[in-house]
C-alpha cells in the first residue's frame, strides 16, 4: 500500500474544470466517525489513479493502489454519480459502510435500501474528486469485494462496464488537467467540444480520402471475434505519452505517408523463414541486429471501426556506429514492415493487417468497443526482425447493428402483436427502438407508430383482411441504426361462406381427384384453409377429414377398388369454420385380374404334341374373367412369342412340335378391368429318338508306334437331341470282339498302349438322350515302329574320393537296333545334367567332391527315338581331408573378452548383466594380443578335429575344433602375418590365404588428480598438464567417475578438458574420485582412489532490519533465521552514528534488540548478519543485510503546523529508504533512459 494522504477538507475536493468519467467507480468505503465529523476513506485499486484539487488550485494525482482518507465537515454521505444503466447500494459489514455500484441487472433490493437516485450532476458539481481514474474499465479486484454481498465480484461477464472513454483533443484539455498516468478521463460535450470533434473528424476523413489509394475494405476472417463488445479489458498501453493516437504530432512528422489496410485474413508468418545467426556472416548479423531494434508503434487515431498507426524505423545500435565510423556511408536499405493485430489478447493469435514500406497504417473493419494488441515487424529482403512489443487500443462505442425485421406473434381482425430481438448494441447500451409501418397504403412511405425500450408492441385500430409493412430501428447513445428490411403482415378476416360441392376431375382404381371452388364474397386477401371430408359407403365411421389446407383441388389416395364414396367440403380462415357444402359421391374403377395360375402339363407329352391346362386368377380385380390366351416360345430364350389358343376354356393342346426341342408356354386372362400380368413360364422338353449311323473315322497325321490319333464328324441326324457322347471301339488284329478305348463329347481322340509295327481295327457310334444309335463301319490302321524299353539301373563303382566308374545293360531294341546312350549325373535327384552320349556300356567320372552323394540314370535311343530313363541310383563318394579356410575376421576389442573363469563366476555376470549391476566384462588387451575368427570349412565326411595357426616366424599354433581363438604374448604395433589349416581324421587339409593383422600401441597411464577450488556445494577438479579447455583434435581423452552412496562409481566427465566442476554437492561431505585416460590404443587403467571433503555453508543473508522509534530510544527488529543442521544460528547487529564507522552494539540468539540514550540531531544506520556456530569448528559468518536509516526527528510548533498546507506536512513527514527492489528498479530505469538518450543521439548525429 502507498503512503497516505493527510486528511483533507471536502471543500478542498470542489473542482469544476474536471470532467467524469463514464466508467462505474470502485465502490469507496466510509468508516463511521464520533461527532459531526466523518472520515471517509476513497479506496484507488491497482491501476488506477483519483484526483483532487488542491486549495492553490493545482490538481494533484493519486496512483492506486492507495487508500486516501477525507473529512466531511457534516457528517453525511456525500451523493454518488451513478452512471446510466448502473445502480448504488449499501452494504454494511463489522460497522464499516461500503458503497457498491452494480449493473441495473445485478441489484439485489432486500436486504439494503439504497442511500437515492440522484440525476446526473450538472458539469460544475463538487462530486467529481470521489471518483478515481481507471486507466480502462475492469471489474474490482475479487479480493477486495470477495466477501461483500451482492458485490461486483459476483459479476458475471455480460454485466462488465460496455462504457469506454472518449477522446482527448489537445485543443479542449489543457496540459494541467491531463493526468500522467497516460488515460484521459472523459470530457462532457457541449457545442464548442462537438465542433471541435466534427472538424478534427472531417480532417482525418480527408486525410485517408488521399491516401485510400493504398487499401481496400477489410473483410473478417473466419477467427475474428463475436459481434460482442462485453470485452474482458487487457493491459493498458505501457507508453506514458499515448494519448489514443490525437494530438501526437511528432510521429505524424517521421510519417511519409498512410496507407490503408486492406484486410486481416492472413495470419502473420512464422519464423521458420529465420536464419540462425550462427549462421550468418558479419554484415548480415549487424542487419538482423538492425531489424530487431523495432520500436512499438503509436495508435494515432482510433474510430469505432478502423484505427489509424505509425511507427519509427528500427535504430542501429551503438556498436553498430562505432564500426561504421571509418568506412564509407553506405545508403541505408529500403525496409518493409508487417502489421499484425490479436483480438484475444497480448498472447493471443496474431494476424497480418498490413505489408508494406510505409511508416503508417490504417486498420479498417475493426469491430466496435473491443480491445486488439497491434505489434510491428521490420523486414529486407529474406531477413526478419523480431516483432515489436505490442500495444493495446480499444475501438469506440457505435451505433447499433441492424436488427432483425420483427415477427408476427399474433393478431386479430382490428390488431396485430409484433415482436423483435435485440441487435448488437457496439459498446453502448440500447435505449430505445423504433417501429415503423406504412399505414397499410402500400406506397413505401413509413411513419413511426412505436418508440421506446419495449421488444414487442400491439398495433391497434387497424382494418380488417389489411396488408401492413412494418420495420425496425434501434438506438443508443451513439446514434441509431440502419432500418431493418420491410416485413409484411394481414390482419384476420369474418368468417367464410360454405363453398360449392367438390367436382370430380378423374377416378382411379386406388385414388379420386377432387377440386371446387372458393367461397363467394372472400376477399383475396384473406388466407382461406379449406377442410375436406370423406365417407366410405357402408364402413359407419361417418364423413372423417381427408385433407386440410389452402388448395382447391385434392387426390385422395389409399382408397378401395370399385367402392363408392361422398364428400363435402368445409372453408376456414383465423375467424372460424364455415359450414360444410353439399355431398358428393363418386366411385373408384375396377383394377385389372391377377394373373391365372401357372399352367401344367395333362397327361404324358408326346414327341410332336402335349396337352395343357391351368386355373382361373385368385383375384378377378372386381369383374368377370371373359377370356384366356395362351403363348408359345420356341426354345429358352423366351426371345419370341406365338399365340396357339384363344378362348373361355381353362386347357388346351400344343401340336406340330418339333421332337427333342424345348418350348415355354405362359397364360393371361382379360375382364372389363383389362389384361392381367402373364402367368409363370410353363417348360415343356419333347421326348427325343437316338441319333443316326456316324461315318468312319479316319486317321489324322501319320501313325505312330504305340499311339494312333482319330477323328470323325457329328451324325446327319441328331434324333431331336444334342449329341453328348461317342464311343470308339478298338479290335486287335485276327480278334472278332473290340474293346472300347473312349467314350466322351469331344470329336477326336487319341488311342495308346498299341504295339509297334502292328494293324488294328476302328469303329464308332453316337449317343444323346435317347441312347447310342447304331455304329458305323471298320476302319483298318497300321502302327509304326517303337523306342528301345527302358535300361535297368545302372552300377557304380568308386575309385578314389574323387572318380567314380558307371556302367550298364542293353535294353530291349523293341524291332530297332540302340544307336546311343545318355547318362545323366548330379548331386540332386531333380538337377541332373547329361554326362554322357555314346555308343560305350561304361563311363568314368573325375573331380567328385569327398563324402558326397550323387545320382545317376541313363537312356537309350534308336532310330525310332528315345526310350524313357532307367531308376536313379544313389552313390557316395569315400571321406577325405577337410577343405581350406576361406572367411577370416579380426575380432573387435569388445568381443577379446577373458574366457578362462569359471562357470560360476560366468553365471554371477550374466545375473549381474541382467540386473544392470555387474562388473563390466574383462577384455584382453589389444596391445599384446590378436582375436581372430573364421567360419569351418566342409570337413569332406570327417569331423574337423583342430585347426593349425600359422604366424610366421613363431612357433605355429595348435587349436580345438573352434572358430574362434586369442593370440597372446605378442608385441605391440607390431604387423603379423597370419594363415590357418583345419585338420581331421584323414589328415590336414590346406592353408587359407595369407591375411596381415596389426597390434595396437599400449593405452596412456591416469594422471595425477587435483582440487584447485572448492565451496559447500562445488568442487573443481584439475589433472594432467594443459589447457582447461582442449582442441576437438586431441586423441587424449579422459573419463572422471565419483563413488555413490552404494559404492558404485558413476561417471561426471569424459572429453579432452583438464578440469571438471562437480556441483550440486552437500556441506561438510567427503566425496571419493577416479580418473582413467584413453586413446586410439584403448582404455588405459584407473588412478588410486582421491577423497575431497566440502565445507561448511555460510548463513543465508537477512533483510533490512525494521526499525522504530520509542521516545529517546529505538526499537530494532530482524527476521529468525532456523538452526542449520543442528548448529544454532546466533545474530550481530551493528550501528554507525553519522559518518562514523560501523561498531557492534548486539550479538546473540535474539531477534529484538532496543538501543537507549539516542542523540536527537543524530542520524543512525543499522545492519546485522547472521552467524553460524559450528561444533567443532569456528563461526562462520554470513553477509550483511542492507542498512536502514533512522532519521532525527523535527520539532513542530502548533502555531505552524496548522499555517502549513498539505505539501509542507507532507514533507515533513519522516522518509523511508529505499528497499533493495526499489533500489534495483531505480537503477534499471536510470540505464533504460541513458540507453534511450545515446540510441537518439546516435540517430541524429551519425546516421542522419
Amino acid at each position: 500500500m502507498a503512503d497516505h494522504t493527510p486528511p483533507l477538507e471536502s471543500g478542498q475536493l470542489l473542482s469544476p474544470d474536471l470532467s467524469l468519467l463514464t466508467s462505474p467507480p470502485p465502490p469507496p468505503s466510509m468508516v463511521n466517525g464520533d461527532g459531526a465529523q466523518q472520515v471517509i476513506l476513497v479506496q484507488v485499486n491497482p491501476g488506477e489513479a483519483f484526483t483532487i484539487q488542491r486549495e492553490d488550485g493545482q490538481f494533484q494525482c493519486i496512483t492506486g493502489p492507495a487508500q486516501v482518507p477525507m473529512m466531511s465537515p457534516n457528517g453525511s454521505v456525500p451523493p454518488i454519480y451513478v452512471p446510466p444503466g448502473y445502480v448504488q447500494q449499501i452494504i454494511e459489514e463489522n460497522g464499516v459502510r461500503r458503497v457498491l455500484v452494480l449493473p441495473q441487472a445485478e441489484f439485489h433490493p432486500g436486504g439494503h435500501s439504497p442511500l437515492h437516485h440522484p440525476p446526473p450532476p450538472p458539469p460544475h458539481a463538487h462530486l467529481q474528486a470521489f471518483i478515481p481514474h481507471p486507466h480502462h474499465p475492469i471489474m474490482p479486484p475479487p479480493h477486495l469485494y470477495s466477501g461483500m454481498a451482492g458485490s461486483t465480484g459476483d459479476m458475471n461477464a455480460q454485466y462488465i462496464s460496455q462504457y469506454h472513454p472518449a477522446h482527448i483533443y489537445s485543443e479542449q484539455v489543457s496540459s494541467d488537467t491531463h493526468p500522467p498516468h497516460g488515460r484521459t478521463p472523459f470530457v462532457h460535450r457541449d457545442e464548442r467540444a462537438n465542433k471541435t470533434y466534427e472538424r478534427l473528424q472531417k480532417k482525418l476523413k480527408e486525410r485517408q480520402g488521399g491516401q485510400a489509394g493504398g487499401g481496400g475494405s477489410l473483410v473478417p476472417s473466419k477467427d475474428s471475434p463475436p459481434l460482442s463488445p462485453q470485452k474482458s479489458r487487457g493491459t493498458p498501453p505501457a507508453g506514458g505519452d499515448l494519448q489514443n493516437g490525437l494530438g501526437y504530432k511528432g510521429v505524424e512528422e517521421q510519417c511519409q505517408a498512410s496507407a490503408t489496410v486492406t484486410g486481416l485474413g492472413t495470419e502473420c508468418p512464422g519464423r521458420e523463414r529465420d536464419v540462425e545467426p550462427g549462421e550468418l556472416n558479419e554484415k548480415t548479423q549487424a542487419l538482423q541486429e538492425w531489424l530487431n531494434n523495432m520500436g512499438k508503434p503509436v495508435v494515432m487515431d482510433i474510430q469505432a471501426r478502423g484505427a489509424s498507426l505509425g511507427w519509427v524505423a528500427p535504430v542501429r545500435t551503438v556498436a553498430d556506429e562505432e564500426q561504421k565510423e571509418g568506412e564509407e556511408k553506405s545508403e541505408d536499405p529500403s525496409f518493409s514492415y508487417e502489421v499484425s493485430v490479436s483480438y484475444s489478447g497480448k498472447d493471443g493469435k496474431y494476424n497480418t493487417a498490413y505489408s508494406g514500406k510505409e511508416l503508417s497504417a490504417t486498420i479498417e473493419d475493426l469491430r466496435p468497443a473491443t480491445d486488439y494488441h497491434v505489434r510491428v515487424q521490420a523486414m529486407y529482403n529474406c531477413l526478419h526482425g523480431n516483432p515489436s512489443e505490442p500495444v493495446s487500443f480499444t475501438t469506440l462505442s457505435c451505433e447499433p447493428d441492424t436488427p432483425s425485421p420483427p415477427r408476427k406473434a399474433s393478431g386479430t381482425k382490428s390488431s396485430l402483436v409484433l415482436q423483435w430481438k435485440a441487435p448488437c448494441d457496439n459498446g453502448s447500451k440500447i435505449q430505445n427502438y423504433i417501429l415503423q409501418w406504412d399505414e397499410g397504403k402500400g406506397t413505401g412511405v413509413f411513419e413511426q407508430c412505436y418508440y421506446g425500450p419495449q421488444k414487442q408492441y400491439r398495433v391497434t385500430k387497424l382494418s380488417p383482411a389489411t396488408k401492413y409493412s412494418f420495420r425496425l430501428a434501434a438506438k443508443n447513445d451513439m446514434g441509431v441504426s440502419e432500418f431493418s428490411e420491410p416485413v409484411d403482415m394481414m390482419t384476420s378476416c369474418s368468417v367464410p361462406a360454405p363453398p360449392l360441392r367438390p367436382e370430380l376431375i378423374q377416378a382411379g382404381v386406388t385414388w379420386l381427384c377432387l377440386q371446387w371452388n372458393r367461397p363467394v364474397g372472400s376477399p383475396k386477401e384473406d388466407d382461406i384453409g379449406y377442410v375436406l371430408e370423406m365417407e366410405e359407403e357402408g364402413s359407419g365411421y361417418g364423413f372423417q377429414p381427408s385433407y386440410d389446407g389452402d388448395e382447391v383441388s385434392c387426390t385422395v389416395r389409399n382408397l378401395h377398388r370399385s367402392t363408392k364414396y361422398k364428400f363435402r367440403v368445409a372453408a376456414y380462415n383465423a375467424e372460424g369454420k364455415s359450414n360444410p357444402s353439399p355431398m358428393s359421391e363418386f366411385t373408384t374403377a375396377p383394377d385389372r385380374p391377377s394373373c391365372p395360375c401357372k399352367p401344367s402339363i395333362k397327361g404324358k407329352p408326346h414327341p410332336t404334341s402335349f396337352r395343357m391346362t391351368w386355373d382361373p386368377p385368385k383375384d378377378n380385380g372386381g369383374s368377370d374373367v371373359t377370356e384366356y390366351v395362351v403363348e408359345l416360345s420356341e426354345g429358352l430364350s423366351g426371345s419370341s412369342w406365338e399365340q396357339v389358343y384363344r378362348g373361355s376354356a381353362m386347357e388346351c393342346v400344343c401340336d406340330g412340335l418339333k421332337p427333342g426341342w424345348s418350348y415355354q408356354a405362359r397364360v393371361y386372362c382379360l375382364s372389363e378391368g383389362g389384361q392381367s400380368p402373364m402367368s409363370e413360364t410353363l417348360q415343356v422338353q419333347m421326348p427325343a429318338v437316338p441319333p443316326g449311323p456316324c461315318q468312319q473315322p479316319r486317321v489324322v497325321g501319320k501313325p505312330k508306334a504305340r499311339e494312333i490319333q482319330l477323328r470323325w464328324a457329328p451324325p446327319q441326324v441328331d434324333g431331336g437331341s444334342v449329341v453328348c457322347s461317342y464311343s470308339v471301339e478298338v479290335f486287335a488284329p485276327q480278334a472278332e470282339e473290340g474293346k472300347e478305348v473312349y467314350q466322351g463329347p469331344e470329336l477326336d481322340c487319341t488311342v495308346c498302349g498299341l504295339l509297334p509295327g502292328r494293324t488294328y481295327g476302328f469303329r464308332l457310334r453316337a449317343a444323346n438322350k435317347a441312347g447310342y444309335g447304331p455304329s458305323s463301319e471298320r476302319t483298318e490302321v497300321t502302327t509304326g515302329p517303337g523306342a528301345p524299353e527302358a535300361c535297368q539301373p545302372p552300377h557304380i563303382v568308386c575309385k578314389s574320393p574323387s572318380c567314380a566308374v558307371v556302367s550298364w545293360e542293353a535294353p530291349p531294341c523293341n524291332g530297332a537296333a540302340v544307336t546311343e546312350y545318355r547318362l545323366e549325373w548330379g548331386a540332386a535327384e531333380g538337377s541332373m545334367q547329361v554326362c554322357y552320349t555314346g555308343s560305350g556300356m561304361s563311363h568314368e567320372l573325375k573331380g567328385l567332391l569327398p563324402a558326397t552323394n550323387y545320382f545317376c540314370r541313363v537312356q537309350a535311343g534308336n532310330v525310332a527315338g528315345v526310350g524313357p530313363f532307367s531308376d536313379v541310383v544313389l552313390c557316395q563318394t569315400p571321406c577325405s581331408v577337410p577343405a581350406a579356410v576361406s572367411s577370416v575376421h579380426a575380432l573387435r576389442e569388445s568381443e577379446m573378452q577373458v574366457e578362462d573363469r569359471s562357470s560360476d563366476r560366468e553365471e554371477e555376470e550374466e545375473e549381474g548383466e541382467d540386473e544392470g549391476d555387474g562388473p563390466s566384462p574383462l577384455l584382453y588387451s589389444p596391445s599384446t594380443c590378436l582375436g581372430l575368427r573364421w567360419e569351418a570349412p566342409c570337413d569332406h565326411g570327417a569331423e574337423i578335429t583342430s585347426y593349425l595357426i600359422d604366424i610366421g616366424e613363431r612357433q605355429p599354433i595348435l587349436t580345438g575344433p573352434v572358430t574362434k581363438y586369442i593370440i597372446q604374448n605378442l608385441q605391440p604395433d607390431t604387423s603379423y602375418r597370419i594363415r590357418i589349416q583345419a585338420l581331421n581324421s584323414l589328415g590336414a587339409g590346406p592353408f587359407s590365404h595369407t591375411f596381415k593383422l596389426k597390434t595396437k600401441p599400449l593405452p596412456p597411464l591416469p594422471p595425477r588428480l587435483e582440487c584447485t577450488a572448492f565451496s559447500h556445494q562445488t568442487l573443481r577438479l584439475k589433472w594432467g598438464e594443459g589447457p582447461a579447455k582442449s582442441t576437438p583434435t586431441d586423441s587424449l581423452q579422459y573419463h572422471l567417475q565419483m563413488e555413490d552412496k552404494n559404492g558404485r562409481f558413476v561417471s561426471l566427465y569424459k572429453g579432452p578438458c583438464h578440469t571438471h566442476k562437480v556441483q550440486r554437492l552437500n556441506e561438510s561431505t567427503s566425496y571419493t574420485f577416479r580418473i582413467q585416460a584413453f586413446n586410439e590404443a584403448g582404455e588405459g587403467p584407473f588412478s588410486s582412489v582421491y577423497t575431497f571433503t566440502t565445507p561448511r555453508s555460510p548463513p543465508a543473508p537477512l533483510k533490512a532490519p525494521r526499525v522504530e522509534r520509542l521516545d529517546e530510544s529505538c526499537e530494532i527488529s530482524w527476521e529468525a533465521l532456523p538452526p542449520m543442521k543442528g548448529d544454532p544460528v546466533i545474530y550481530c547487529l551493528q550501528c554507525m552514528q553519522g559518518n562514523s564507522e560501523f561498531k557492534q552494539i548486539y550479538k546473540g540468539s535474539a531477534t529484538v534488540f532496543q538501543l537507549a540514550n539516542l542523540s536527537s540531531s543524530a542520524e543512525y544506520r543499522f545492519r546485522v548478519c547472521a552467524i553460524r556456530q559450528c561444533q567443532d569448528a569456528p563461526e562462520i559468518i554470513g553477509p550483511y543485510s542492507s542498512t536502514i536509516t533512522l532519521l532525527p526527528p523535527r520539532i513542530e510548533t502548533p502555531a505552524s503546523s496548522s499555517s502549513m498546507g498539505p505539501k509542507t506536512a507532507e514533507a515533513l513527514r519522516p522518509r523511508r529508504s529505499l528497499t533493495d527492489e526499489q533500489f534495483s528498479f531505480l537503477i534499471i530505469a536510470l540505464l533504460a533512459v541513458t540507453s534511450i538518450l545515446i540510441a537518439v543521439a546516435i540517430q541524429y548525429f551519425v546516421i542522419e
